[in-house]
């Protein structure tokens, strides 16, 4: 197995001395920590301990590089709390340790260093200063290890220590997408840019195509090392150098993320749980400038405290919103650290609860932290299909694809698939082709796509139903069109509306006529009959109907659209109608005319003989046969197909 351990601990405390004894290499690789003789810059060094692959990250102590620090000290699995035993606990021993706390480490142990300095009495008080220190915490059981770089005394009972400790950590989750945070880019001649990191998850192979945030950019693998040696592949919790074709190193930063590509996205705003320390001098309150470190980078946010009094007291918890300055890449649960902006002092640490979470107004704050206390309740309970429930919820009726899905949790393909077909099988959530929604907004929408067809219905109770397009508009107009095509299809499936070529209506919607609206259609029926093919204009039809009624011609208008929609009226032209039966009539005579002739060419003088109509009615009735293909145009003449 292959863990990370992060050193921490307070300057010249004899870190970088401790990996040097473990390990032979010495970790601080650049000309200036050489010449002033202190870590500045996180350091790397491997060891072998029989099965066990240990990646050390040395980590400067210095109170001015703790930015660096932190850039080192996410991913690792154990941490070394290095506490030198002729100085004992110091201040960045104890922010160190509170970072290490806020991050959830869950394994480490403390090494006491320099202990060939001291006498016995000496380094059982040190000891009894750095139990109370750790008390009540992840390192209060931790073995404690008296060691010295300088003679060699107590490494290899270290070295024995680390190993049973790493043999207990648990193998890490392989559940989300392959994250690798950089925290260092260099060129190599030959080669081009590497870059260097943990790897949080996932596994990397040669020739893989990647992406890097959060600017997007597609790259390849060209080869990888880990501990020192050429691998074709590597895995999570391994010390990892990337060297990628088509892209230069200095287009890379400390801070970006390599991932799978097309998986995950920037965000700018995320919501979140943090304790805010019992050692910070003030309060947290909203609108406060914060320095959040999360992974390996350093992002300036504003903070909006998720509660009524707007901040958050010295050894409390609570929900905030971080809007960054900067777009970072993030997942659920990932772990970060806030520290003041000026001065910079760690003051408050939490985790992701939600990666792409809209501006929260004041109004719904109650909502708001519910919805989050929901989310600490389904990954305390392993309950990932409730987890997406609740992402699917908060999307409302707009849903979200599978894409959105897979960037808002970060899981791997498998997990998400299985995820979303278990609320789908129990119909928790809706799958509307590429998009999927939660199954309250859903019913929603069925709801609102009801009552304005009933709507319809009463204002226009003679229509046959709301064309399609103006219900889309209405309701579902800034709706993605699979999520109104699957809205209907449910309604339809649920007997509860009919949908008709252009037009919905509902289920339980009929036509029944008033007797004044009877004696309106049967007139206008008698009107179109007994015209034949010399029909009268609309308006002249609609004048004639309504003479004797109690109707306006609106309304009659209405009635004659019944006829149109029962296909006894057929539509030729804005002012003239026929009756279907003469209609069908009139072709049949054309197709006769047709199978006589030798060249079924038709003349106008021909086709009005053969209809006995005057030019009038025979020019819009060849226009219609020409759209209908009943005939087409042919010079001066028309071609019976």
């Amino acid at each position: 197995m292959d863990i990370i351990v992060g050193t921490a601990g307070h300057i010249d405390h004899g870190k970088t001395a401790l990996v040097k004894a473990l390990t032979g290499v010495d970790a601080d690789r650049l000309p200036e920590e050489k010449q002033r003789g202190i870590t500045i810059d996180i350091g790397f060094a491997e060891l072998r301990l029989g099965d066990v692959g240990i990646g050390f990250v040395d980590v400067p102590g210095h109170e001015k590089f703790v930015k660096n620090m932190l850039a080192g000290a996410s991913g690792i699995d154990l941490v070394a709390l290095v506490v030198a035993a002729d100085a004992g606990v110091m201040p960045q021993t104890r922010e160190h340790y509170e970072i290490c706390r806020l991050l959830e480490i869950k394994s480490g142990l403390i090494v006491l260093t320099k202990t060939d300095l001291v006498d016995e009495e000496l380094l059982e008080l040190v000891k009894l200063e750095v139990a109370e220190l750790v008390e009540n915490s992840f390192l209060e059981n931790a073995p404690v290890i008296a060691v010295s770089a300088k003679t060699g005394a107590g490494i290899a009972e270290l070295k024995e220590a680390l190993r049973q400790i790493a043999l207990k950590i648990p193998a890490r989750k392989n559940e989300t997408v392959t994250r690798l945070p950089i925290d260092r880019s260099f060129s190599v001649k030959g080669f081009g840019a590497v870059v260097t990191g943990t790897l949080m998850a996932g596994e990397i192979n040669e020739a893989d195509e990647l992406e890097i945030l959060p600017f997007e950019r597609n790259v390849r693998v060209r080869g990888l090392q880990t501990h020192g040696k050429a691998a074709k592949s590597v895995h999570a919790g391994q010390r990892v150098a990337v060297n990628f074709g088509g892209i230069e190193h200095a287009e890379i930063e400390r801070g970006m993320m390599v991932c799978e590509k097309n998986t995950l996205r920037p965000t700018q705003i995320f919501d979140a749980q943090i304790e805010v320390l019992e050692s910070a001098k003030k309060s947290l309150k909203s609108r406060q400038r914060v320095r959040v470190h999360l992974g390996t980078i350093e992002a300036l946010a504003r903070v909006q405290v998720l509660n009524e009094a707007n901040e958050i007291k010295h050894g409390a918890k609570d929900f905030v919103q971080l809007r960054l300055e900067i777009p970072v890449a993030t997942i659920p649960n990932e772990r970060f650290i806030i520290r003041s902006y000026s001065p910079q002092m760690t003051i408050a640490g939490g985790k992701v609860l939600d990666n792409a979470a809209n501006k929260h107004r004041r109004k719904d704050a109650e909502s708001i932290r519910e919805y989050l206390n929901n989310l600490i309740k389904a990954d305390a309970e392993n309950d990932q299909a409730k987890q997406l429930k609740l992402y699917l919820e908060t999307a409302g009726e707009r849903g979200l694809t599978r894409k959105n899905l897979q960037a808002r949790t970060g899981w791997r393909d498998d997990v998400l698939k299985k995820t979303l077909a278990e609320n789908v099988g129990k119909k928790a959530i809706i799958e509307a082709e590429s998009f999927y929604v939660a199954r309250t907004p859903f019913e929603n929408l069925k709801a609102k796509t009801l009552t304005e067809i009933e709507n319809h219905h009463r204002r226009e109770p003679l229509a046959k139903g709301i064309l399609r397009e103006t219900l889309r508009e209405k309701i579902f107009a800034a709706l993605a069109p699979e999520i109104f095509k699957t809205t209907l299809a449910a309604l339809e499936t649920e007997n509860k509306i009919r949908a008709e070529k252009d037009t919905i209506r509902s289920a339980a919607h009929n036509l029944e006529l008033s007797a004044d609206e009877k004696l309106l259609r049967e007139k206008l029926q008698k009107i179109y009959r007994t015209a034949k093919l010399e029909v009268p204009k609309l308006e002249d039809a609609i004048s004639d109907a309504v003479g004797g009624t109690k109707t306006n011609k609106t309304h009659a208008r209405k009635v004659f659209q019944l006829l149109i929609n029962s296909g006894e009226v057929v539509k030729i032209s804005d002012e003239f109608y026929f009756a279907e039966s003469e209609i069908v009539s009139l072709i049949a005579k054309i197709r006769e005319f047709a199978d006589r002739s030798a060249d079924r060419l038709l003349e106008m003088a021909k086709f009005k003989d053969i209809a006995g109509i005057s030019r009038k009615y025979a020019i819009p009735l060849l226009e219609y046969f020409d759209r209908e293909r009943v005939t087409r145009r042919a010079g001066d003449k028309r071609l019976i197909l």
